[in-house]
């Protein structure tokens, strides 16, 4: 709650006088509860004899307030913890002076614009310090009504979803939950009243516990719960860009930073196969919404979904997450089979933990209404893929030099067979078009290689031909240091020409790929070459956003060929040149 300016220190003032009355005020609260599991009391927050005490650190005056009755230590240890964690959701601090609990949470919270995100944010503020609490074993916690001074919320809205989260999380958790609520406040303590008694006047029904079937690949866990996909507390929450309802539900709940985050990602590269933005509201780090195809085609829907699963993982991967949680997708009202979608999705990232040996805890959360889709995930999540665990060696080239660094960059020796063989057909194909090779650097990403590798064999288990080709890619340098960092991520998708479909774009020719580079400072132009499996290949057209059914990628029929899949492709060696 926002204390007046003017009565913050009369505050501090009333609580040192109670706390010299500790067992008076002790033995009498004001209870509007009688289960203990979840009261709210007239009184001052400073004074409570509890595990937690929770304070916005948003709020001036309640923020002074506590500081000051916790002395120096107090502040100290905030700044010095807020400093070294700037984006917890939790500051916790030893309590300290006249505090009489044992630790003070000290959580941010804004007043949203409108009633579903004030809503949403306060629920996020009693689930994020409860949760902690829960972690760090302690037995009770006190709250203050938050919003319901300078900033004029409804005290009906801010009491209701308060009390109802709190509700929610002592179904999964045995602790103590008061509201503390200041004397004069009697308009504000009386709805809380209200809203404890209207739960009580509720039906008791057994209520099943929130079931979470778990499996370990690898290194990493999979696990299929029921649950909202918005409050999954995870690095980063997956949505899909192609799916209207399911964008606008996530949006809805994280609110305006998303929306706009997302118009602008859109409107730099409406093409762009993921758009990441931040997650606003959302307990996450980041939200991923994933441009993707639903089909009524089973082949075709599950080359999509294949396709899905490798683009998150690629930018997983890239960002450094560690959990990831999906929503159903493909299972609603696009009317895919549901035993395709959901065999698909999770035998794919099986083989993803398997052969990528990720460390990853990745969920699929499934919407509590949606019993058989829930049950086909148990289902598929627990059976066992023989060939996936199959552990698999493969040599790298006999080229490749041992670093200790991790360094990926090694440029050749211009008097190497490996420098003269590139500059040769570099030479041949650029004529006239620059004037000096600066260097040709490998490049050894040994994660991206054996990704590449694995592609390759099961083009080769498939098609009995090899379809490798050494092809051209051209890019100023910032996207050079991405793709050495992550390969050719379909993010590139698009960026150089739709004209043959929106995919990764490579040519035989040089001199074609020279136009889409771009000189630096310095005037340095960047380009790959790179191995590149072209497979069964189609005419392309500007319509095509995935590869046609059968083929593996599209052409103009000459020189251009367009990938639609991460591992298709590795950027074996970066020329550099003016």
């Amino acid at each position: 709650m926002e204390y007046k300016h003017e009565s913050y220190s009369k505050y501090l003032g009333n609580a040192a006088k109670q706390l010299a009355h500790k067992s008076q005020f002790q033995s009498s609260p004001v209870t509007a509860n009688p289960n203990p599991s979840i009261h709210v009391c007239k009184g001052d927050l400073i004074t409570q004899q509890i595990d937690v005490i929770v304070v916005c650190s948003s709020s001036e005056y309640l923020f002074k307030a506590i500081c000051e009755a916790g002395g120096d230590s107090v502040k100290a240890s905030f700044d010095a913890e807020s400093k070294k964690k700037p984006e917890a959701p939790v500051i916790a601090v030893k309590a300290d002076g006249q505090l009489a609990s044992k630790m003070v949470y000290f959580l941010p919270w804004k007043m949203p614009p409108d009633a579903s995100l004030l809503r949403k944010s306060i629920e996020k503020f009693v689930s994020d310090a409860m949760d902690k609490a829960v972690t760090e074993t302690y037995q009770s916690i006190a709250f203050p009504a938050i919003g319901c001074g300078k900033f004029g919320c409804s005290i009906s809205l801010v009491a209701q979803a308060m009390i109802e989260e709190a509700h929610q999380k002592l179904q999964k958790h045995a602790i103590s939950v008061s509201f503390v609520i200041q004397s004069e406040r009697t308009d504000i303590y009386d709805e809380f009243q209200k809203q404890i008694n209207l739960l009580q006047q509720q039906p008791t029904q057994p209520t099943e516990p929130v079931k979470t079937i778990s499996a370990t690949v690898n290194k990493g866990t999979i696990e299929v719960e029921k649950d909202d996909i918005t409050k999954q507390k995870v690095d980063v929450i997956i949505g899909s860009s192609s799916s209207e309802i399911l964008k606008q539900a996530i949006i809805k709940v994280a609110g305006d930073e998303v929306q706009k985050a997302y118009n602008a990602e859109y409107k730099n590269n409406p093409n762009a196969i993921v758009i990441s933005t931040p997650p606003g509201t959302l307990p996450c780090k980041r939200i991923f919404f994933v441009k993707w195809q639903p089909d009524m085609d089973e082949t075709i829907l599950q080359q999509s979904l294949v396709d899905l699963i490798w683009t998150v993982i690629q930018n997983v991967i890239s960002y450094k997450f560690t959990s990831l949680a999906f929503p159903a997708i493909g299972c609603g009202k696009h009317g895919c089979s549901v035993g395709v979608v959901v065999k698909t999705m999770v035998k794919e990232m099986k083989a993803q933990l398997t052969m990528r040996n990720l460390p990853l805890v990745v969920k699929f959360v499934i919407h509590p209404d949606q019993q058989n889709i829930y049950d086909e995930f148990c289902k598929q999540l627990l059976t066992t893929e023989d060939d996936i665990r199959k552990s698999v060696n493969y040599e790298l080239p006999p080229t490749w030099e041992k670093s200790k660094e991790n360094k990926m960059r090694f440029e050749l020796s211009t008097t190497s067979n490996e420098y003269k063989s590139i500059l040769t057909n570099f030479d041949q194909a650029m004529a006239g078009k620059y004037t000096q090779i600066l260097r040709i650097e490998r490049i050894q990403n040994e994660r991206w290689y054996i990704q590449y590798l694995a592609h390759s064999r099961n083009f080769q288990n498939r098609l009995n031909t090899d379809t490798e080709k050494c092809l051209y890619h051209g890019c100023p340098e910032q996207a050079a240091s991405s793709i050495m960092e992550d390969c050719f991520n379909r993010s590139f998708a698009g960026v150089n020409g739709t004209a043959y479909g929106v995919g990764v774009y490579f040519s035989s020719n040089a001199s074609y790929s020279h136009g889409y580079t771009k000189p630096n400072a310095n005037g340095e132009r960047n380009m790959f070459l790179a191995r590149v499996l072209v497979g069964n290949t189609s005419q392309g057209n500007s319509s095509m956003k995935t590869r046609p059914v059968g083929f593996d990628s599209t052409t103009d029929g000459k020189h251009i060929f367009v990938t639609y899949h991460d591992a298709q492709a590795y950027a074996e060696y970066l020329i550099t040149y003016k």
